[in-house]
Parts: structure tokens; sequence; C-alpha cells
């Protein structure tokens, strides 16, 4: 017998918008009995993923009628995928919970937020997303609570991250306990007028680079007195590869309201997984079958940095740099990062890398320059290469009390 699909829908959305979904499925032989649509509210300044996800809790025993651990699939659109990342989560001790949910196909996932959740909380965003509900006290409210977890480098998307996709207790890993995770989205930003907030390498809303679960950290201490040996950790993580299925010609909204034949082809396929190995073979398959699209799509990297003093402290006026020397290059230059301050914890920064203008297949050296302040000359930050030198070149102590970062 089949599990139950339960399919969840992103921001300022509603679960009508999943009606061709719910027909696809039918279409492809499931009980419409056991397919649950799921309904919630993200657009009160109030109500928090948090808030959603134990909603979400109550409706799967009530509405969607499962047993405290009946197992179950879902889809998930956009912020969607949050909401039930944030559910497998929020209590450590319920270990059943990510035993219970099976398979998990992502569409235009917002995994690492959205370039255009800042711009939400803005005038023009109540305007154009608030709700509507004239004679409500939410009138024209936009959701901060949510905007602010889908901004980009947001401390609640970090934190998920540490809880569910890195070190040795990840929820998402190769044990058959595990998830089968299958992320699609489209190769697009949207046509029309809606083209003009385009995020570049993004299907419109959300970045393919923000898209997938391949998530890896990296903690680089600058403290002047870490042997050289131990200032770089690669920290263990347990997600197999959960790489992005590109789908051709389609946008955030045309993913889910005009599914292709191809991708409805490879999300009925995937509901069929029941093994590590299963699933390895369906991601290879599916590569396989859109490698003409990923060509036609620029190469892109994001990652998340934070910044942090030697007590742990966040460091919120910071800048950094990174310099390449490529092959046949005598010299290092800087190359551009498109960089998102998170407006509510300046130490968290979300970066943006052409890989197709860096060319790392041809990187020789890759440097890195930090700089932080603390806004006063009477703390400042003393750390690895910030040494000063008299004119006989002999070290001299900084001049200013100094905490290493």
């Amino acid at each position: 017998m089949a599990n139950t699909i339960v399919l969840i829908h992103g921001y300022s959305d509603k679960g009508d918008s999943f009606a061709k979904w719910h027909q696809v499925l039918a279409n492809a032989g499931y009980d419409v009995t056991q397919i649950y649509v799921g309904n919630y509210v993200s657009l009160s300044n109030e109500v928090t993923i948090k808030d959603i996800a134990e909603g979400f809790d109550r409706a799967l025993k009530y509405e969607a009628g499962l047993d405290p651990n009946e197992p179950f699939d879902a889809i998930v659109h956009s912020t969607g995928m949050l909401v039930i990342r944030s559910w497998l989560t929020t209590y450590a001790t319920e270990e059943h919970r990510k035993k219970r949910l099976r398979r998990l196909i992502a569409l235009a996932p917002a995994s690492f937020g959205s370039p255009l959740a800042h711009k939400g909380r803005s005038w023009l965003g109540a305007v154009f997303k608030g709700s509507k509900a004239i004679l409500k006290p939410d009138f024209l409210e936009a959701g901060n609570e949510v905007l602010s977890a889908l901004e980009l480098g947001s401390a609640f998307t970090w934190d998920l991250a540490h809880k569910d996709l890195i070190g040795e207790n990840a929820i998402f890993s190769d044990h058959e306990d595990s998830p089968f995770v299958f992320t699609f989205c489209g190769n697009r930003g949207y046509k029309g007028l809606s083209s003009l907030i385009n995020p570049d390498g993004s299907d419109g809303t959300v970045r393919w680079a923000g898209c997938p679960l391949n998530t890896r950290k990296i903690t680089i201490k600058l403290l002047e007195d870490v042997p050289d040996g131990e200032r770089v950790k690669l920290e263990p993580w347990g997600n197999p590869q959960i790489p992005l299925i590109p789908i051709d010609d389609a946008d955030h909204g045309s993913i889910l309201r005009e599914p292709s034949k191809e991708l409805i082809a490879l999300v009925v396929d995937a509901f069929k997984v029941n093994s590590r190995n299963e699933f390895t073979d369906w991601v290879n398959n599916a590569l396989e079958k859109t490698k003409t699209t990923r060509e036609k799509m620029r190469r892109w990297q994001q990652f998340v940095v934070r910044v942090v003093d030697e007590r742990g402290d966040p460091v919120s006026d910071w800048n950094m740099q990174l310099c390449r020397k490529q092959k046949g290059s005598a010299c290092l230059t800087d190359f551009d990062l498109d960089v998102h301050v998170y407006e509510y914890d300046k130490s968290l920064r979300c970066f943006h890398v052409d890989l197709d203008h860096l060319q790392p297949e041809v990187l020789e050296e890759l440097h890195m320059k930090l700089i932080a302040t603390t806004g006063t000359e009477l703390v400042c930050y003393y750390g690895k290469g910030s040494e000063r030198f008299n004119a006989a070149g002999k070290k001299k102590s900084p001049r200013k009390m100094g905490r290493a970062v």
C-alpha cells in the first residue's frame, strides 16, 4: 500500500496551487483519499516557520488522519521546504519524525532562502504580497517572521543546517532511515514584467545554488596562537549527494502550476525509490536525462559566512576579500562577489559567485583577507596576519587592546 502524500505550499500561497499535481498523482494511480493538501497562513507578522511546522504536525494527525508513527511522502514548494525541515528538527527527542518522512519531492525549494525575501518587508512588499483581508488585524501584513527566516544568510537557515545537514547526527544522511530527497528547479527566471526582478542564477525567486542540500561547512580560525595546521577544519557531514535536477523552460511558479511531462515522469519514478541503491540509480538517471538542460545554465556557488570572536560572540562589522591566482598568472586578482548582509545579525552574510567567470578548474590559489572592527578605538581585533613591524623588521605589539577573530 502506498504512503499518504502530503503537499505543502510556499510563502503567500495556498494549497489550491497544487491542483495540477493532485490530478497528476491521481492519473498516476494514487488513491485521491491518500493525497492531503496542506494550507497555512504565512502573511501574519507574528507567525514563524516553527509555528507553521507545529501546525503541520497537528494537521498530519487531525486533517490527514495519520497515526503518530505512520510514514508519509511529501511534495513541497518553495518555503514548504523550510516548513518540513523545521518539523523534522524542532524536537531533538522525536527521532521518529525522520523515519516517518520517506520521500521528499522538493520543487524550487527555498532551502537557504531567497534573494527577494528582504524586499518583501518593504512597503511595496506589503502592497503587492501583504494580506488583503481588509477587516482583519493583519491587513497588509507580509509575514515579517517568515520573511526574516527566508532572507539570505538568515540565522534561521544557519541554525537549521546545523541540525539536519551538518554533523555526524545529520537527519539527511546515507542511512536507510533517512528521507530520500529529490530536488528540482526551473532553469530560467520569470518572463514579461516579472523578469525585472529576476536575480542572477535563479528561477526568478530562489537561487539554483541555494536549492539542493549538498552542504559542507569549513571552520577557519584566525586566532594568533592557533597552530597553522589547525586553522582550517572541515566539519563532518552526513548528507549524501542530493544534486539539483534542472527542469527546462520552467520558472518558480510554472514548476508548480504547469509541470512538464519530463518533470512528472521524474517525480513518479522518485516515488518508486525504496533503497539507497535505488536512490543512487535515480539520481544518475535524472542527471543524464537533464544534461542538456544543465548545459544551458551558468554555474553558481552560494556560501554563507559567519564571523565570531574568540568568545563566540558575533562580529557585526567586517569585510572579506577573496583573491585568486590562476594557472599561467603571476599575480593575485580579486573576483566579484554578490554579497547580502543579514539584517538582524550582521555577523552573517551570504555570498554568490559566478563559477563560469571564476573558472575554478584553472584556479591555482585562493586567498582570503578578513578585516574586522569593533567600532571603538578602545578595543580592536587582532589575529593571524595582523602583526605590525618596526623599521628593523621585528614584530611590534598592537597599539590597542586586541581580541583575535
